[in-house]
């Protein structure tokens, strides 16, 4: 949708004047493209797995 086919669109719309439209000064506005809100657990526990690399393995005592 252009500029022109939001304001003719408005003045139809509200019975305003499409003079009047554009002195009020609407504008078309694009919403930002954001990345999916969603985890992978894989990647997550991959990487967990590398920082800490003896995490989950058991240990044996040294005897005293």
């Amino acid at each position: 949708m252009t500029q022109r086919e939001l304001e003719h669109e408005l003045a139809q719309m509200t019975g305003e004047s499409v003079s009047t439209i554009r002195n009020i000064g609407f504008s078309l506005v694009e919403p930002p493209e954001l990345e999916p809100l969603t985890v992978d657990w894989d990647a997550l526990a991959a990487q967990r797995t590398a920082v800490f690399p003896d995490k989950g393995r058991s240990r044996t005592r040294l005897a005293a």
